[in-house]
């Protein structure tokens, strides 16, 4: 059971990651210093946005159920 929630944690972690950094600048980061916060102004929020927003919401809700998960085992588990 640990070592499954280990492997979903690492997996989710990285996919976390690759997700939060697809996300288009949103102004005052360092998108607008490369002239990024012109073009993130003048375009809406599109669908594939709102799609990889949930993703990422869903993702994170996942990563934090493992932590939630591997703590309890850690708090509960039976010494040998």
């Amino acid at each position: 059971m640990t070592l499954a929630l280990e492997i979903v944690l690492v997996i989710t972690s990285i996919l976390m990651v690759v997700f939060v950094l697809l996300h288009k600048g949103k102004g005052g980061g360092l998108s607008t210093l490369f002239g990024g916060g012109v073009q993130a102004n003048l375009s809406g929020s599109t669908t594939v946005e709102k799609n990889l927003d949930r993703v990422t919401v869903i993702l994170c809700l996942i990563w934090i159920a493992c932590i939630i998960g591997l703590n309890l085992t850690q708090t509960f588990a039976v010494p040998s």
